[in-house]
């Protein structure tokens, strides 16, 4: 049983090794990841590489979740800190840029998981793969990661983000 309270958070700070980066000490580099209930009056919802087999490298050991949620509570005396994404998963290695889809359970509703906070690597952006159709003029930017059928991930996004999704 949970014993106190759940705490939700907005942010989360990521710490991570940047050899290419003069910033920071050592390489050392620090990006905030946010969820914000109201942007704008819309939600926003920041997207991360999360690790999920530490034994492949770059993005074969990667997929990309959606941050819904981050949160913390206590089990057994012991503190645990969670975030709930919706899954974006890539097909196999691409000829230049990886591209993810939404991954939708048979009713082609969002998948959603309860991850360990701890393989989140750092934050992703996404792009999305544009068709040969226009966009109607009421599109709001904020719906992109939903109506899209595919996203590239934008390794283009930071000077060592390249090097940091083809090896870890």
């Amino acid at each position: 049983m949970i014993e106190g309270e759940i705490k939700v958070y907005h942010s989360a700070v990521t710490i991570y090794y940047a050899p290419s980066d003069l910033c920071g000490a050592g390489g050392l580099y620090r990006k905030h990841i946010h969820l914000t209930p109201s942007f704008h009056r819309h939600e926003c919802c920041d997207t991360v590489f999360v690790v999920l087999d530490e034994s492949e490298s770059g993005m074969k050991g990667m997929e990309i979740g959606r941050v819904l949620l981050f949160f913390s509570f206590q089990y057994r005396r012991q503190s645990f800190s969670c975030t709930l994404v919706n899954w974006f998963v890539h097909d196999e290695e691409p000829d230049r840029m990886w591209t993810m889809q939404l991954e939708c359970d048979r009713w082609r509703q969002p998948t959603v998981e309860v991850i360990d906070i701890i393989t989140i690597a750092r934050g992703a952006h996404l792009l999305p793969l544009y068709g040969s159709s226009w966009l109607p003029d009421d599109f709001s930017y904020h719906n992109t990661l939903d109506s899209f059928n595919s996203l590239f991930v934008n390794h283009f996004v930071g000077h060592h983000a390249h090097k940091f999704i083809t090896s870890l």
